[in-house]
């Protein structure tokens, strides 16, 4: 039986006098979840020296399949996307092949997954690359921080400044990698317009220095971004389409100083189109992208409020649903060690810690072997 997020049904929401709970389902037009619970993204590094999956990455993305919705990992769509060193692809059919093998797990253990395609830009470097390409991005500014390549850690090249030739072969990559995670058996795609990666580099002050039309000013700033999103759109429908922002995130180097210009008029020509979702990240104290931004969008909004800061609480989230900024909450590292994290919000039973040291390992250590709590078994 195929299993799908997606539900030809009116929206369903609680009346005005009561929020709902993380553990209530929400049913919109588009997306249907048992809870407002959603796996975050988050970058683990278990493939294997080609990009593919290694075999219990089935295994960690079933083990949360009770989360409302899963957003795997970055995923570079093509091989000039690829931000480091076993970082998972979805360009060969080996990749593809073994995120089939992931779906079919969630899906059996009756979850929803849609995958986060991440293409790198600037990021990256020639050693950590399988096809020893350039870093390639909007203009020739480099990320701040060592690369993580085969051979260690190794300091930043500077990237090539992308030509119209390169944008338009990346809109493609973007539709091409969308097409792949539905043959795959995604039950969506999540394009990763956020933490620094190309999309976000075409957005930001310092990595965008263009004065041609993808620069100069916020339509220039906003073109490829919305290019991307169409053309994903287009690609495997409106409906299994979902776009992720982090709006004046500082991570690796970005600066943005007037966020709120650039992130209006970007949602405000992206909400006509009918997507699965917005996934919006609050990111600095400096902008409060969730109260600015929710009323430009009148779809599902998804938030995430850990980022740069303490993971999210129960509380945390449920404040996010009390004060109608969000129709779902993302938790990244609550999942990590507790695989099933609706349970144990359910239960009030005490959440376990993860291993810092084994967040970026390449085996199942630390990965697929935390177990759920003994209430859940």
């Amino acid at each position: 039986m195929t299993h799908t997020t997606l539900a030809p049904q009116a929206p369903s929401a609680p009346s005005a006098d009561t929020p709902p709970s993380l553990l209530t389902p929400y049913a919109s037009a588009i997306l249907n979840t048992p809870n407002r619970i959603v796996m975050a993204p988050m970058t683990r590094f278990r493939a294997d020296e080609d990009s593919v999956p290694l075999p219990f990455v089935a295994d960690y993305y079933a083990q949360r399949a009770s989360a409302g919705l899963i957003v795997t990992e970055g995923i570079w769509p093509s091989f000039p996307g690829q931000s480091g060193w076993r970082v998972p692809g979805l360009a060969t059919g080996r990749q593809v092949a073994s995120w089939r093998r992931v779906t079919d797990a969630v899906h059996a253990a009756g979850g929803r997954i849609f995958a986060q395609l991440m293409h790198a830009g600037r990021i990256g470097h020639p050693l950590g690359r399988i096809d020893g390409g350039h870093p390639a991005g909007p203009s020739a500014v480099p990320v701040p921080q060592a690369q993580h390549t085969p051979a260690g850690k190794q300091d930043p090249v500077v990237p090539r400044v992308m030509t119209h030739d390169d944008i338009r072969t990346a809109v493609r990559d973007f539709a091409d990698g969308a097409r792949n995670a539905i043959r795959a058996g995604f039950d969506g795609v999540e394009i990763h317009g956020a933490n620094s990666y190309l999309l976000h580099q075409f957005l930001a002050d310092n990595t965008n220095l263009r004065q041609d039309a993808y620069g100069g000013d916020v339509t220039g700033r906003i073109r490829f971004p919305v290019e991307v999103v169409r053309a994903v759109a287009d690609a495997v429908g409106a409906r299994r389409t979902a776009l992720r922002l982090s709006p004046g995130n500082p991570q690796f180097g970005m600066a943005e100083a007037d966020p709120a210009p650039v992130y209006r008029a970007l949602v405000d020509r992206l909400a006509p189109l009918g997507l699965a979702y917005l996934h919006l990240t609050e990111s600095t104290p400096a902008y409060r992208a969730l109260a600015d931004l929710r009323p430009h969008w009148p779809g599902t909004l998804i938030a995430n409020v850990g980022e740069n800061g303490a993971p999210t609480t129960r509380e945390a989230g449920q404040a996010l649903l009390d004060s109608r900024r969000a129709d779902l909450v993302s938790y990244g590292r609550a999942f990590l060690a507790n695989p099933d994290l609706p349970h144990r919000f359910a239960t009030g039973t005490p959440l376990a810690g993860h291993d810092p040291a084994l967040l970026y390992t390449h085996g199942a250590e630390g990965y697929s072997d935390y177990l759920p709590s003994r209430a859940a078994r």
